[in-house]
């Protein structure tokens, strides 16, 4: 049974993390960031503000209470943490999640509640919905990395792979890019990717938006056409649109090698994805350079918490 005594725990190690982050966040003018991440196990949460709204998901886990002390317990969770992140309880939104969910899984709602908001990021907008999906919309670990990708993408021809709702092509965009190509699975995504590129005030006629399964997309790319390449698959994927599964261990030196020889000379790859104990396999990549930037792109609410992986990898 659940002690609520245990809420104190909680309360003190968001008001003491929050203190922290805060002063972070307004230091660099973000707006959207996490706040706690399982850091106690009696309380198996992520949480990440989005501006005065909160999002909170509870991880699964086995926590032996009837259904009725689940929802008391979790209703006592969700005051505590709206009173320490003052926002008022209607604007916070909580969803349950496995801890493995595939690709498949991200793509179904999960409600039709559709609270739908535009958030900043580096001077960019992008709509999250808090209610429908198991994720946002926005993921907000890559936010140095879409940092990155900005800085190159003056002029040159962008590739955006297993692209979601899109984020890294509005930055890419915001780099001055030639051309961001954005290519999911997804229609929804797809769909979301294009309305980010409109509220952000970029011509969509300029940009391509392709829905297909990525593995197959790879083989019918011409050789050195992009200048940037941004990958960042899910760790497994076995949608029923997809021909076949993914495993990103098992797959990946194939994919990055297709992925390599449609970018151009001295074009640059930027390879993610969150399996705990992925291992590159870089002696059978072939690329002129692969650098391992994940500590480079861990932002301030992440740290000791992120288990993905990032790659720069040059053709």
């Amino acid at each position: 049974m659940f002690d609520p005594s245990k809420l104190q725990m909680l309360e003190n190690r968001l008001v003491k993390v929050f203190r922290h982050l805060r002063k972070t966040a307004r230091r660099q003018n973000i707006t959207c960031f996490r706040v706690y991440d399982d850091d106690i196990p009696e309380f198996p949460f992520s949480i990440e503000l989005y501006e005065d709204h909160i999002y909170v998901a509870e991880y699964h886990r086995a926590h032996g209470m009837e259904e009725e002390a689940h929802e008391e317990w979790l209703d006592l969770c969700l005051e505590v943490i709206a009173k320490v992140l003052e926002v008022p309880l209607e604007k916070v939104f909580v969803k349950q999640r496995q801890r493995k969910a595939s690709r498949q899984e991200q793509y179904e709602k999960l409600s039709f509640e559709s609270h739908e908001m535009i958030v900043q990021e580096a001077g960019l907008n992008f709509k999250v919905n808090l209610s429908d999906y198991l994720d946002t919309g926005l993921f907000l670990d890559h936010r140095i990395t879409r940092g990155m990708v900005r800085e190159q993408s003056a002029g040159k021809k962008i590739l955006n792979l297993f692209c979601y709702t899109g984020s890294f092509s509005v930055y890419a965009a915001a780099g001055g890019a030639a051309e961001v190509t954005s290519v999911d699975l997804s229609k929804t995504y797809l769909a979301w990717a294009e309305e980010n590129m409109r509220i952000n005030n970029f011509d969509v006629s300029k940009h391509k938006f392709v829905h297909a399964d990525v593995l197959q997309y790879l083989d019918t790319l011409p050789a050195e056409t992009f200048d940037l390449v941004v990958l960042d698959p899910p760790t497994f994927s076995n949608s029923k649109r997809m021909k076949e599964f993914l495993d990103i261990q098992r797959d990946h030196v194939v994919i990055l090698n297709k992925v390599l020889a449609a970018t151009k000379p001295g074009g640059v790859i930027y390879f993610s994805n969150n399996y705990r104990r992925f291992a590159l396999e870089a002696d059978r990549i072939l690329a002129s350079d692969i650098k391992d930037i994940t500590a480079q792109t861990i932002p301030f609410d992440f740290q000791q918490k992120l288990i993905r992986k990032c790659y720069r990898i040059v053709r």
